[in-house]
């Protein structure tokens, strides 16, 4: 089977596939200093939770974000004598159309290329991460560029550790707009507030996306992916024409099959 790893810095997910279908997915905490070993038994164990392990797994594909894990991914992998492919502007397998395309984050790129294969083009890629990603493709298949917005999560901490009297809460979207109290009045800010960052920043990149190919705004598709693309309040984002909460994990599959294979494959992914 292929192990997929996409090492954030808030989350490392996994996915395990098995004929170019993923038959699971898990996911951890970021421990941004964890040695090889750390990051071996963390792997080992997530592949437990569904019956299996690094016996099971014949290859590795990885995207990271985490300079000092993909070090360690690479230890991990040449101990473990698995072949590995770690995701770069050098090797995903399309057009990279910014200033420095070597200053784009992996996972950016491979959440281009899936959305390029399984969707189709000219698209926006929307991740909510730990910074909200807006990752557009023209209609030619290159990327092109995006925005960087801070996480909502991210705000919503800052926001409670940079008050002396506002809590942390629960994220979810309050009955009004309109607060009566101290954690609906955050509520509202956050969700509906983000909603509103989402749903106007995503409205230009998808004006200008179209401008350029002489198209109509809604014949860009909007994606959305990310940790927290499958909370309820993400279903009422306007403009989003899917949800793929595993968008980066079967780009991954992509790549590796492309890379390993020499050739474009349109896999079959659940």
């Amino acid at each position: 089977m292929l192990l997929v790893v996409d090492i954030g810095n808030t989350n490392v997910t996994i996915g395990l596939l098995r004929g170019g279908t993923l038959v699971a997915t898990r996911r951890a905490a970021t421990a941004a200093g964890a040695t090889p070993d750390e990051l071996e038994l963390l792997l080992e164990g997530l592949l437990g939770l569904d019956d299996a392990s690094f016996a099971d797994v014949g290859s590795i594909a990885c995207a990271s974000v985490v300079p000092a894990l993909t070090a360690g991914m690479e230890a991990v992998a040449e101990r473990r004598d698995r072949p590995l492919v770690v995701a770069s502007a050098g090797n995903v397998p399309l057009a990279v159309r910014v200033d420095r395309p070597e200053q784009v984050g992996a996972d950016r790129l491979v959440n281009a290329l899936a959305v390029q294969r399984l969707h189709g083009t000219p698209a926006v890629v929307v991740d909510f991460g730990t910074a909200t990603t807006l990752d557009c493709v023209a209609r030619d298949g290159a990327y092109v560029g995006g925005a960087i917005a801070p996480g909502l999560e991210l705000g919503l901490e800052a926001l409670a550790a940079r008050t002396a009297k506002l809590p942390r809460i629960e994220l979810r979207a309050p009955d009004r707009a309109i607060g009566r109290d101290t954690v609906s009045a955050m509520q509202s800010g956050t969700v509906f507030g983000y909603q509103g960052l989402v749903a106007g920043l995503l409205a230009r990149v998808r004006r200008e996306l179209a401008d350029a190919d002489h198209l109509e705004p809604g014949d860009v598709k909007a994606v959305l992916t990310g940790g927290l693309s499958a909370a309820p309040w993400a279903r009422n984002l306007d403009g989003i024409d899917a949800i793929d909460p595993d968008l980066t994990l079967k780009g991954l599959a992509i790549l590796h099959a492309e890379v390993s294979g020499g050739e474009r494959l349109e896999l079959g992914l659940g």
